[in-house]
């Protein structure tokens, strides 16, 4: 590759873009790139340095990848404004561009339905607004948001472009690139100014990511018409015109190296809510795309334009098939554990994928000139967890709906009460209470939700592998045995005391924790009398302590003595961070608050609340009194059905132990829920209720494993298949989680987490 003169990269352009001899046109510096940046997305979704090395995954996957979307836009930008008329681009010719990506659109959209059923994002779909933003902004998959940007952006910049001149387009641009830039990667600023994030959530209603047609795609789609348009001598820039081929290179070199520490910068210091966009991502692709348009011999190869999309288009099934596979012959840790392999063996799938697709279907015309790839990272398919069902066919015995918008509007209240700069910190151990934790963490994480706590290590890696991002946090103890799993998924580990973290040390690779300090619970944690040790542990090389924090024991209790207490807790906790911070030790990320925290002392300065079971709309006990009321929405409701209706006769019993003796004419109900679903046994003999046909019936007999029997004496028209819940609403009449707690002589804590698996989770977005 060289260079003599200052017209270098414009006569690359030149031979690259011969209108009038396309038998010579040279492509292959951009053909060859879009393989390699087939198998970049491909490497995002599958982290393949993350055995070996963090921060080198983190480099790779989520800086350098990332040149790829732009180089996407910029080339499909190029090809189309390469056919410019007069100056300008002919209605006819992106008309062609958007039929062309839109029958592709539809078509991975049918493709890929059994994976919308599958992860119930069918269900978010019956309210017409989700169904809209998934299908304008999101994508109906994660790897899918890229063909509808691709049309809003070419839209956009076409209608800049026919209205005014470049510099205007640029500057309209260039806005809108921002404004998406303060929503991504540098989000951390603006939720901390109050009329901006304020702004920033009224457009997470609309769509998930501000990476996406609007703001993203029309900056990079401009830049690659631009080109076009030095290529066809329409129109001089003298910027383009002054830059040499060394120039050219030196610049990428320093863009590149300059966007590298700005993602670093970025990921240390928590700013990021994604990580798609950055500041020198545009001096960077402004050098990388004539960069591949100097002299590569050979010329454009259009099997490589149709190899490269087809990967993009199969990769996500390959990636879902490998891991079905390799667990069903017991090859997980080859293949799924083992990072690098994992990559290498979706990457060569894909390839063989691709490749026999074009040659027995023989339609490289459906993927050629398009010119699109590209995935979203956070929304993997779940091979998991707690399948969604649909609607017909499996509401048969027992299942719990979970209604999305009310856990919106919590989230939105709960934040509202935390002080500037405090976020949420969502607790989903134990299922999510109940609630379904891959479900439910991936819509946090689609509205704004960036930080985790679970108890278990196997419950964090579960989130990892079902595509959550950002910092997961574990509250429970992990042995150091298990370090490679906490280095490897990227988790954050609970420091039970100074041992623990000297073992976790040892390990030898970096490990992020938080140090949790004991100031009265005597559970886990580091006494807060001890300073010295706790400062040890700052010192240990292969810590990086990214939080530390306590635990309140009697928050929940407006009694004067337990507040006193609380008070107690909180004043040792500050105290011992005072002095760590007078010694010259920086004082990381801190939280002290969990649900009833929040909601008895709002007003403490944290970094984070660790918010769990008022997340899901109700609180631990009946008892509503708390210093700073709020109106919360119940997530979860428990339902089942009448499978059986028959009359019993004075002095017949029903159940176990004949605990229930009639006696009078008494219609019972059989429903299909037990305490194997996780329905306390407790509620036996007339100590529960149930709803059916919007009034109470009562619970006679001993609850079974999986069933339980109502009196539905004085309910007319009860049969077989009606409706029955146990916990919700049904007409005028509900029966709160905090009832049937109270009833069976426990909190909501306890009977929300100890549903079973059995219940199916339906989740509801209207």
């Amino acid at each position: 590759m060289t260079d003599t003169g200052s017209g270098c990269v414009m006569d690359a352009v030149y031979r690259a873009e011969n209108r009038m001899n396309p038998g010579k046109v040279e492509y292959a510096g951009i053909d060859w790139f879009r393989l390699i940046a087939a198998f970049l997305v491909v490497s995002i979704h599958t982290s393949p340095l993350a055995d070996w090395n963090q921060t080198a995954d983190f480099l790779l996957t989520r800086i350098l990848a990332r040149v790829a979307v732009p180089f996407f836009l910029m080339t499909s930008g190029f090809f189309l404004y390469s056919k410019e008329e007069d100056g300008a681009l002919p209605f006819g010719r992106l008309a062609a561009f958007l039929k062309k990506t839109a029958a592709l659109y539809a078509i991975a959209i049918l493709l890929y339905l059994p994976f919308d059923i599958y992860n119930g994002t069918i269900q978010e779909w019956k309210y017409l607004p989700n169904l809209l933003k998934d299908i304008v902004f999101n994508g109906t998959l994660y790897h899918l948001w890229y063909l509808p940007a691709a049309i809003l952006g070419a839209c956009i910049v076409w209608l800049l472009l026919k209205k005014g001149n470049a510099g205007r387009a640029g500057f309209v641009c260039l806005v809108l690139y921002l404004i998406g830039l303060f929503g991504d990667s540098y989000y951390g600023i603006s939720e901390k100014i109050p009329f901006l994030e304020a702004a920033y959530r009224n457009l997470f209603r609309l769509f998930d990511y501000t990476r996406n047609g609007l703001f993203y795609t029309p900056i990079f789609f401009l830049m690659g018409a631009l080109f076009a348009r030095q290529a066809n001598r329409r129109e001089e820039t003298h910027l383009f015109r002054q830059i040499s081929g060394k120039k050219c290179i030196a610049g990428l070199a320093l863009s590149l190296s300059l966007m590298i520490v700005e993602g670093y910068l970025l990921h240390r210091f928590h700013l990021q809510r994604h990580d798609s966009m950055y500041f020198f991502l545009l001096p960077t692709m402004f050098f990388l795309f004539p960069c591949l348009l100097f002299p590569f011999s050979g010329k454009d190869n259009r099997s490589l334009r149709s190899l490269s999309m087809i990967i993009y288009l199969v990769h996500p099934a390959v990636l879902v098939a490998i891991r079905g596979f390799a667990k069903a012959v017991g090859l997980e840790s080859l293949l799924i554990e083992n990072s690098f392999l994992h990559f290498l063996t979706v990457a060569l799938g894909s390839f063989a994928a691709a490749a026999l697709l074009i040659r027995i279907g023989n339609r490289r015309h459906t993927f050629t000139g398009v010119g699109l790839i590209y995935g979203n990272p956070e929304r993997l398919p779940q091979t998991g967890g707690h399948p969604t069902p649909s609607d017909k066919g499996h509401r048969d015995r027992a299942w719990a709906e979970i209604h999305l918008p009310s856990l919106r509007w919590n989230v939105e209240a709960l934040q509202k009460m935390l002080p500037a700069g405090c976020r949420i910190m969502a607790v989903v151990k134990a299922n999510a209470y109940g609630h379904g934790a891959v479900q439910v963490s991936t819509y946090l994480n689609r509205i704004g939700v960036r930080c985790f706590a679970v108890a278990t290590i196997d419950e964090g890696i579960n989130l990892r592998r079902h595509g959550i991002s950002g910092e997961i946090l574990i509250l429970g103890y992990t042995p150091v045995e298990r370090a490679p799993e906490l280095y490897r998924y990227r988790l954050s580990q609970t420091v039970a005391d100074t041992k623990h973290a000297m073992e976790l040390d040892c390990f030898g690779k970096p490990i992020s924790v938080h140090i949790k300090v004991n100031t009265g619970m005597n559970r886990l944690g580091e006494s807060f009398r001890h300073a010295e040790e706790i400062a040890s542990v700052f010192a240990c090389k292969n810590l990086s302590i990214e939080g530390i924090f306590t635990h309140l024991c009697v928050s929940d209790s407006r009694k004067e003595s337990d507040i006193d207490f609380t008070n107690l807790q909180i004043r040792c906790f500050y105290q011992l961070l005072y002095r760590l911070k007078s010694e010259g030790i920086p004082i990381p990320r801190v939280h002290v608050q969990s649900s009833y925290g929040v909601l008895n002392y709002p007003s403490l300065s944290c970094d984070y609340a660790r918010i769990g079971i008022a997340l899901y709309g109700v609180l631990s006990t009946p008892d509503p009194r708390t210093k700073c009321p709020l109106e919360l929405k119940p997530v979860l409701a428990l339902k089942s059905r009448v499978t059986l209706v028959r009359n019993i006769g004075p002095g017949e019993g029903v159940s176990y132990g004949r605990k229930f003796i009639a006696q009078k004419k008494t219609v019972v109900a059989v429903i299909s829920i037990g305490y194997a679903d996780g329905y306390p046994r407790d509620l036996s003999v007339g100590k529960g209720q149930v709803l059916i046909h919007g009034k109470r019936a009562s619970i006679i007999g001993r609850i079974c494993m999986d069933q339980l029997m109502a009196d539905v004496t004085g309910i007319p028209d009860v049969k077989r298949g009606d409706v029955v819940t146990l916990i919700g609403k049904d007409g005028m009449e509900k029966i709160t989680a905090e009832e049937v707690a109270e009833n069976a002589g426990t909190i909501t804590n306890e009977l929300l987490s100890r549903l079973g698996d059995r219940p199916e989770r339906i989740f509801l977005d209207s």
